[in-house]
């Protein structure tokens, strides 16, 4: 028999093992939270700091809680800034990336022209309504939808909503990106779209025509007087929208957006940045001739233009006028503007440009960006480090060939990459 001090002892252990048992099985269910989970409970947090910035913009707690309950960031994006990872910039855009000829492709031009004919018929009334509201071209608003979205056929891939949240709690540009959170958030509490409709590109562009909320609310008409604006399933909307867009970045009535011309044999390429702009007769006058024998009046002689060589002396050359630049505001690309301008004419002419693409070939961006850094060291180039080879970075170019004594193209080749490599 065990004596009452024995009892008491065995008690005691038997305590002592079902508490270690019983921590034993709290570890072994307890959570790990690992870097990932962690930095998650962080963006939740950030979210939910947002909610008075929200409430100030006019969205519904309803809404805010609906909207942001399980909204987790995707850190496969571009252009965000993680830490432990190298800071990445937005991905190599077509526009940015191609040769003319691969972007402004004659089977695509032709197929979108094709299609853009039938749309002007079907929606006639807004594109009439559109012009005379917005003195903007119905052929320019169709070629923007068809480019931006191939007239709506394209399917956007993200959720514009965790776009835009990801983009302000860890992005290259957390500013911007934290209002576009919230104008987002005032869209869906407004029920013109469903959170399931609102898609967007990478970077947070969303309808037919690619908008970003902010520019939503900036531009937005509702053409078709139904109450709302609806750029994801009103087409007079979404256009009219466009045709807002333009008007508030400068566009001119009754203005094209280029002239193709052959230029002289001893054409300056240098002069092809947007600070030299001289009347259109200027550079009539200078040996710069129309193509196809095109007879210019005397207003849009006098109407100022800049010189664009795409692809320095090589290829088409064009006198662009201000609404080009209104339209690169849509989309920073000359590529972007030449396609979109090209594909407006075509729905009315079914000419091709007159000079054939060259078959140039484009250099990676790598290389570009080493060849501005150059001529930023030795001081001909003044503008970003992209790796783009845009009007100034080709003009910069055909500066420093002047400079060495090489053939003045205004085209950054492997032939000018080693020469700067050559001479440091």
């Amino acid at each position: 028999m065990a004596r009452p001090l024995d009892r008491c002892v065995n008690r005691l252990l038997d305590l002592t093992f079902l508490r270690a048992l019983a921590f034993g099985l709290l570890l072994f269910s307890w959570p790990i939270v690992s870097p990932a989970r962690a930095a998650d409970a962080a963006f939740t947090q950030f979210i939910a700091s947002l909610w008075p910035e929200a409430q100030a913009a006019g969205v519904s707690r309803q809404t805010f809680e609906r909207e942001t309950s399980g909204l987790e960031p995707d850190y496969k994006l571009p252009d965000l800034i993680l830490p432990g990872r190298p800071k990445t910039g937005a991905p190599a855009q077509a526009e940015f990336v191609q040769v003319p000829a691969d972007y402004i492709k004659e089977a695509s031009i032709a197929r979108l022209a094709a299609e853009g004919e039938r749309l002007l018929q079907k929606y006639r009334p807004a594109l009439d309504a559109i012009e005379k509201r917005f003195g903007v071209p119905a052929p320019i608003v169709l070629a923007i939808w068809g480019r931006e979205t191939d007239y709506g056929r394209y399917a956007l891939p993200y959720d514009t909503l965790r776009v835009v949240a990801t983009q302000a709690y860890v992005g290259r540009r957390k500013d911007q990106y934290r209002t576009e959170f919230i104008l987002a958030l005032k869209i869906l509490g407004e029920g013109v779209v469903k959170r399931k409709e609102l898609t967007s590109s990478w970077a947070g562009a969303t309808g037919y025509t690619q908008f970003l909320p902010s520019e939503y609310y900036k531009h937005g008409v509702d053409l078709d007087g139904d109450g709302k604006v609806d750029i994801w399933h009103s087409v007079p909307d979404a256009l009219a929208s466009a045709a807002q867009q333009l008007v508030n970045k400068g566009w001119q009535p009754g203005v094209r957006w280029a002239y193709e011309v052959q230029a002289p044999a001893n054409v300056d390429c240098t002069m092809g940045v947007p600070e030299v702009t001289k009347p259109i007769g200027q550079w009539l006058h200078a040996g710069f001739v129309p193509v196809r024998g095109q007879k210019l009046s005397a207003r849009e002689q006098a109407e100022p233009a800049s010189l664009l060589q795409p692809e320095g002396i090589y290829g088409p050359a064009f006198l662009t006028t201000k609404n080009y630049f209104v339209i690169k505001e849509y989309n920073f690309s000359d590529l972007y503007v030449l396609f979109v301008g090209h594909l407006a004419d075509r729905m009315t002419s079914p000419l091709p440009f007159a000079t054939p693409w060259s078959a140039s070939k484009q250099l990676r961006s790598t290389d570009v960006e080493a060849m501005q850094r150059e001529l930023t060291r030795i001081g001909l180039y003044k503008d970003k480090l992209d790796g783009k080879a845009g009007m100034l970075t080709r003009a910069a170019l055909g500066a420093y060939q002047k400079q060495a004594g090489l053939k003045v193209d205004c085209w950054p080749s492997d032939a000018v990459l080693r020469a700067m490599r050559g001479q440091r």
